[in-house]
């Protein structure tokens, strides 16, 4: 302990010590760049785009999809990107991109969902209609296939489990049920015989989890499901009345049509560029990423990251054109994809395009206003991509924070960064660790190496539901996001030699932070595991400084003093490296990706591993594995990002025990010996 706060007083003289950028007041771009992009970023042309988009129910390869895309192009060269265009990738179920199997693209005619009732001549006739494509198109589940169905309903609660349906006969019947439509098919559709299913379905677990009965939950089905059929999505609301009535026993009969199904087509990517301007760098390129699909409206989640890169591109546009700023050195580049299959498919379809890019800046839920709850996170990458990229980005984030806090308070701000139609309140941006759940995921992935910025809402308590409206997004909101993800793509864009120490400066202030985190993590572990923590976070900002050289040539002076500074934390923290104990000779194996397969196991709608791994009798440990920090999901994705053909198992499961919580070597060695039996990995002998 008291080492402990040994350490947090040489912090505080280190602190005071660094020339900070955040402590004269500069930023890393021009206080004139800052002005004018502060000044053009126009939070209210970014919510009219918004509007726009969430007309359409905007599914992979689907009708709604193209017309927002085409949307997106023609606003792209109305704002000076003349290459603007869609690329097309075939998509039909067989064809692989790298880890992603195509999922053919969906589209729906009509359908709709109908209450019966006997009417005078015992007749069953129609009394309400529960669902319409064409008023609420997330009332039906995607990948729905076609059918006509009149049955009578039961209620099988989740019915993912046998016991759910003793007693209950539903062969012939429409179920109702609480679970997402996929999870559901093979009980209730193929053993049971069910011929369609209702879904009430609540959203992601939040506190305001199942308080809203009015929400109807965007449902899916499994594309790639030997069981077709259909699914409609109901309300809470609706769900209780009907189970109120069948308890009661009332017969509920139903009504459905559907008209819609898979086809063939292909996976639309938008992109454009601005051209970089340095013969020496503009072969580089600093990709704004997002993903334009989701369902009717999916304003925030995620037309809000669509519209906030859109008028990135717009500003910088304008702004060069007339000269108020220089073009980039390096390229910039904007791409609009589905959902994380997109981008798997676009760095699998373009490898030219993916080795040029040094940096993403990834865009998905931005503009979330007071009624979404939503708390705006700058976040960084996985711990296994140190990058000063990061840094950059929580850089602007605390700017904006402060001129936003400062301006909500009544004090003096030069640039509150608010819109005319818009909130007043700060921004509080949350400056947050690595986090799964949408593209950035496939740009920080081992097999790419792309650092990335991610920036995002949660909670979000509308998010894929009808509820997810552009009156819930805030254009002050989207001009924020804008311009921290705007001025950090501009300053990475350009960022070379000179910049490195004002780099520096910035890295180590937040370097000082984190090791403030690191020792309030350490003083709960035992040693062996503090021990291991404290070798990783020295590691850790030894290599984020390194980072640089990604970019450029560290020059001599700044390379040094770099070094004092990490020499001197080491020394404050005092790291133990005991000799290893005996490890056996198993966990001293050493593995490799194979180059030819590139992307995460994970992707939207299809998972690699589970479709090429043959489970036995239980889910491999590390899959479902719960750490302090992190859950198997995050332990799974990092442990494949360590696989480098250097470190070893024991050192791949010191790694992310320091990242997420202490997991036995076993677990890890246990994944990693699947990942070799199905090809992703090999052993080097």
């Amino acid at each position: 302990m008291k080492n402990a706060y040994r350490f947090l007083a040489c912090l505080l003289c280190l602190l005071i010590s660094v020339n900070s950028v955040a402590a004269n007041g500069r930023t890393l771009l021009p206080e004139q760049t800052i002005a004018v992009l502060a000044g053009e970023i126009s939070g209210e042309t970014a919510k009219r785009n918004l509007e726009y988009i969430a007309r359409h129910h905007r599914m992979r390869g689907s009708r709604g999809f193209r017309a927002a895309a085409e949307r997106i192009v023609e606003q792209l060269r109305a704002y000076g990107l003349k290459d603007a265009r869609i690329e097309q990738f075939p998509a039909d179920g067989k064809i692989f991109y790298g880890t992603q199997k195509s999922r053919p693209p969906w589209d729906a005619e009509f359908a709709e969902l109908w209450e019966l009732h006997l009417d005078v001549f015992g007749k069953w006739v129609r009394k309400a209609r529960l669902a319409s494509w064409d008023a609420m198109p997330v009332s039906l589940a995607q990948d729905s296939e076609s059918g006509e169905v009149t049955a009578d309903l039961v209620h099988i609660g989740a019915g993912t489990s046998e016991r759910d349906y003793v007693g209950t006969d539903v062969r012939g019947k429409v179920v109702l049920t609480s679970s997402q439509p996929a999870a559901v098919v093979p009980l209730a559709i193929k053993r049971h015989g069910a011929v369609g299913i209702i879904s009430y379905a609540q959203n992601q677990r939040t506190a305001w989890y199942g308080e809203d009965e009015n929400l109807v939950r965007w449902g899916h089905l499994d594309t790639f499901s030997p069981d077709p059929t259909f699914a409609f999505m109901v309300s809470l609301k609706q769900a209780r009345d009907f189970q109120t009535r069948l308890v009661r026993g009332d017969r509920v009969r139903l009504e459905a049509t559907v008209r819609a199904g898979k086809h063939a087509g292909s996976y639309d990517v938008v992109t454009a560029t601005i051209p970089g301007a340095d013969p020496n760098l503009r072969n580089e390129e600093i990709v704004f990423s997002c993903h334009l699909d989701h369902q009717r409206p999916g304003a925030n989640d995620n037309a809000s990251g669509s519209v906030a890169i859109l008028e990135v591109a717009r500003t910088l546009s304008k702004l060069i054109r007339e000269e108020k700023i220089e073009p980039p050195a390096r390229t910039i580049r904007f791409i609009f994809p589905p959902e994380i299959e997109g981008t798997i498919t676009y760095l699998n379809a373009r490898p030219e395009i993916a080795s040029r890019i040094k940096a993403a800046i990834h865009m998905d839920m931005v503009g979330g206003g007071p009624e979404t709850k939503a708390i705006f996170h700058v976040t960084r990458g996985p711990n296994s991509l140190p990058s000063f990229v990061n840094d950059v980005a929580e850089h602007f984030g605390e700017f904006v924070n402060d001129q936003s806090a400062k301006f909500a308070s009544g004090d003096a701000a030069d640039y509150p960064l608010v819109a005319p139609e818009g909130g007043k309140e700060p921004l509080l941006a949350e400056m947050a660790p690595f986090s799964l759940g949408s593209d950035h995921q496939v740009y920080t992935d081992s097999s790419f190496g792309i650092p990335a910025i991610y920036l995002n809402d949660w909670p979000d308590r509308y998010i894929h539901t009808n509820f997810d409206t552009p009156a819930n997004v805030d254009p002050t909101k989207l001009k924020r996001a804008a311009f921290i993800g705007g001025a950090s793509g501009y300053f990475l864009a350009n960022a070379q030699s000179e910049h490195a120490a004002e780099i520096l400066r910035v890295v180590q202030v937040n370097s000082l932070r984190r090791a403030a985190t690191m020792l309030n993590r350490r003083s709960i572990l035992d040693q062996e595991d503090a021990e291991n923590l404290v070798r990783h976070h020295v590691r850790y900002e030894r290599t984020l400084a390194a980072s640089l050289e990604r970019f450029f040539r560290i020059p001599d002076n700044a390379r040094a003093s770099a070094k004092t500074f990490l020499d001197n934390l080491e020394r404050q923290l005092a790291p133990v490296n005991p000799l290893p104990g005996a490890i056996h000779d198993v966990y001293r194996r050493v593995f490799r990706r194979r180059a030819s397969l590139k992307g995460p196991m994970t992707a939207f709608g299809y998972d690699y591993f589970t479709d090429h791994f043959a489970y036995r009798e239980r889910p491999l440990l590390l899959t479902i594995y719960r750490g302090l920090h992190g859950s198997g999901g995050d332990y799974s994705y990092e442990v494949l990002n360590l696989v480098d053909g250097r470190r070893t198992v024991q050192e791949i499961r010191d790694h992310v025990s320091a990242s997420y919580g202490q997991v036995p070597v076993e677990t890890v060695f246990e994944y990693l010996h699947a990942l070799e039996t199905i090809r992703v990995i090999e052993r080097l002998k």
